[in-house]
């Protein structure tokens, strides 16, 4: 690392559902309550890779809301099971076709039934940004005593990345965000822009850097993180911290990255065999 750059991750693992998602599906679900989505008894919809779907159930439970989540047939056994604890339905939509095959298929039940859906869409939602411009970003900011310069994190529906450039760029911090490498990869929650559906808040003016990661380097910074810093993540929060590392030898500072959930999510798939 560059001399005076320090990294420190922000373990969002630690929310009541375990992930980063907590905070957007609690501001969805009580902005659609305000807006009347809910009345009626209608069902939160949702598209999900995972960590929003968990996240959403138990809101769901919470507040007394029915959830049905659309998710690909290819996420982590241990997502899909903690959304069902928490009482949600959970459909699978063709592996081959992604996250994005799972909005399609939100979308047309959607259309079908606007009797029985609530659909939230954290894709297009305001308030998965505003989630965390208004927690994420004060917290990162007071947690650092106000000495953070760079905040990285990963783009999937873009809202973590958005929000902490509404709460931290005006302070002077550099906003990093961090894509996978290449269309195909197994980096669960994140999104190659180029290449997937476009989550219509996504824009790119909101990060001052843009860097890729391929799968191989995720998987093996999530390996190392548990057994040499005894930091368990999944993908993701391995290739947010690669390319955290990546800034610190070029530039000075304390570099903040988001760690969007825990590595017990995983332990089903490949990166802990």
């Amino acid at each position: 690392m560059a001399r005076d750059a320090e990294v420190w991750a922000k373990l969002e693992s630690a929310n009541p559902a375990g992930s980063v998602k907590d905070r957007p599906a609690l501001w969805m679900t009580v902005a659609a309550e305000d807006e009347g989505q809910l009345a009626a008894g209608r069902t939160i919809l949702e598209a999900t890779s995972g960590n929003t779907g968990v996240a959403l159930a138990l809101v769901g439970a919470v507040l007394g809301h029915a959830v049905e989540l659309v998710m690909p047939d290819k996420v982590a056994a241990e997502r899909r099971r903690m959304a069902a604890a928490f009482g949600a339905t959970v459909v699978l939509s063709d592996p081959l076709e992604g996250t994005d095959g799972a909005i399609r298929e939100a979308r047309r039940r959607a259309a079908e039934r606007p009797d029985l859906y609530a659909y939230v869409d954290q894709y297009s939602n305001p308030a998965n940004p505003l989630a965390h411009e208004l927690t994420t970003g004060p917290e990162i900011w007071a947690q650092s005593g106000g000495r953070v310069t760079h905040v990285v994190a990963g783009v999937g529906t873009s809202g973590t990345v958005l929000g902490l450039s509404a709460a931290l760029r005006p302070r002077g911090v550099r906003v990093v965000a961090a894509q996978p490498a290449e269309p195909f990869h197994g980096i669960e929650g994140w999104k190659h822009m180029a290449s997937a559906m476009r989550p219509a808040i996504w824009d790119e003016s909101a990060a001052d850097v843009h860097l890729a990661v391929s799968t191989e380097e995720a998987h093996a910074m999530a390996r190392r993180l548990a057994r040499e810093e005894g930091i368990f993540s999944g993908p993701s929060g391995g290739a947010a911290v690669t390319a955290a590392l990546r800034v610190a030898r070029e530039e000075r500072g304390i570099i903040v990255v988001v760690i969007a959930d825990g590595g017990e999510r995983y332990l089903s798939t490949a990166l802990y065999d």
